[in-house]
């Protein structure tokens, strides 16, 4: 069509038909999905009721979704509160392992078929717990990290890939409480209703772009992968520690946090709801003589706190008394390797250059593949190889590869270029190196 057939005049400022007809639609509006098709089930919660559904899910077809719920921030274990799952010829189901903690049977069901989960690291610990360990599994949000979506929460990945918006409210709910109302049931049951089509949606994605075997790698890893190594000095972590100037109040704020720690454990509560982070750091400031005097300090008469009052004083008193030799370093004392580049860039220039070296042809292949940095390889083994820098021939850079368990596609994308940047790093001339800033 023309602009005169339009009757639309040539000014620049004025658009032509052609430009209205050939703007791209709006994508269309998505559609809400309010509750499950089939319905919200009852959470089974008796040991025959496990039984029976075993035996269906083994009668099921394909591959199986599954979602767990846990109640952060409210409980001290991270144990499953609730578990969805849905396979075809089944449906959606929800099961209350508080009720039954023994799944073995559902696990063994369940043990030759695909489990599809959505960011899987974060339940399949929950899930072992209970005798659920998946011999085969797919992580829709790791798939959609590969692809290189920009946003992977559940529902932003349903959205934009199915046209359709789940509702959702209760992510932070406490889930220990029962009976769960309806409108958790609701929330939970969603989780897993159209998790199988956005599987399916990911799978696409990622064998268009020739990513899918990479993806299975990275899925294997996950479903291999150790326990997390709990981190030292997890006490340093409190909020506003930094306010804490002096060895003997973070005696104090390290003897509170230990009181804290064991109380939450052996009642099950999340410790942040036994004596709150700026509590702890108030006594610590403050160092009270008296439990009069802690009972002061904002936070410890709260109701559930004070009634701990004889071992929260009994922590002051304990860190009151230490002798100078056993207090606390001002600050932790972390391996360089494993200590962020803020700490040793400006310290260790020729570290710093290799590091940022490394950094950069992490960050252009993360460019090139359409892949976060940090699912290309570990941050850790690129700052090993920056410390500890092998021959920078590709057959020594494997080999570090190897052993900071990196998988074969990562090594086939970076080997070669991390042994030319730890090369050239390596011809500057005496001299040439100079203080490096971290990079962005």
């Amino acid at each position: 069509m023309s602009g005169d057939q339009s009757g639309l005049s040539d000014r620049p400022d004025q658009p032509s038909a052609d430009s209205l007809f050939d703007s791209p639609a709006a994508p269309p509006a998505p559609r809400p999905l309010l509750e499950p098709v089939d319905g919200v089930p009852v959470p089974l919660s008796t040991a025959a009721e496990i039984t029976e559904l075993a035996a269906v899910l083994r009668a099921g077809t394909g591959p199986v979704a599954l979602d767990a719920e846990r109640a952060s921030g409210y409980r001290y274990s991270a144990r499953a509160q609730l578990i969805q799952l849905k396979r075809a010829g089944v449906g959606n189901v929800l099961i209350d392992p508080i009720a039954v903690p023994d799944l073995s049977a559902i696990g063994a069901a369940l043990h030759d078929v695909e489990w599809v989960l959505h960011a899987a690291n974060q339940d399949l610990p929950c899930l072992a717990e209970v005798g659920m360990v998946p011999s085969k599994l797919f992580d829709t949000e790791l798939g959609g990290r590969l692809a290189g979506l920009d946003r992977v929460a559940l529902g932003t990945m349903t959205q934009a890939l199915l046209g359709i918006s789940l509702a959702k409210g209760h992510a932070a709910a406490d889930w220990s409480v029962r009976p769960l109302p309806q409108a958790y049931l609701v929330y939970a049951a969603l989780d897993v209703e159209v998790l199988l089509e956005l599987r399916d949606e990911v799978e696409k994605l990622l064998d268009t772009q020739a990513k899918l075997d990479w993806a299975h790698a990275e899925f294997e890893a996950v479903r291999n992968a150790p326990p997390p190594a709990i981190r030292p000095h997890r006490w340093r972590r409190l909020n506003g520690l930094g306010a804490v100037k002096d060895r003997r109040g973070l005696a104090v704020a390290e003897q509170l946090w230990i009181a804290r720690d064991e109380i939450g454990e052996r009642l099950d509560i999340a410790p942040g709801r036994l004596l709150a982070d700026r509590s702890i750091v108030g006594a610590a400031t403050g160092k009270p003589d008296s439990m009069a005097k802690l009972l002061t300090i904002d936070g410890f008469t709260r109701r559930g706190t004070i009634a701990h009052r004889r071992r929260w004083w009994e922590a002051v008193q304990g860190a009151l008394s230490l002798p100078e030799r056993a207090l606390p370093a001002r600050r932790e004392t972390i391996d360089d390797t494993g200590a962020p580049p803020s700490r040793w860039m400006s310290k260790e220039p020729a570290v710093a250059a290799r590091f940022s070296a490394l950094r950069s042809v992490v960050l252009a292949a993360s460019e090139e593949h359409q892949i976060p940095a940090e699912n290309l390889i570990s941050p850790g083994l690129i700052r090993g190889l920056a410390w500890d820098p092998p021959v920078a021939t590709d057959d020594a850079v494997d080999v570090v590869l190897i052993a900071g368990g990196a998988r074969k596609w990562q090594r086939e994308l970076l080997i070669e270029p991390l042994a030319a940047a730890l090369q050239a790093v390596a011809d500057r001339p005496p001299g040439a190196i100079e203080t490096c800033q971290e990079p962005a």
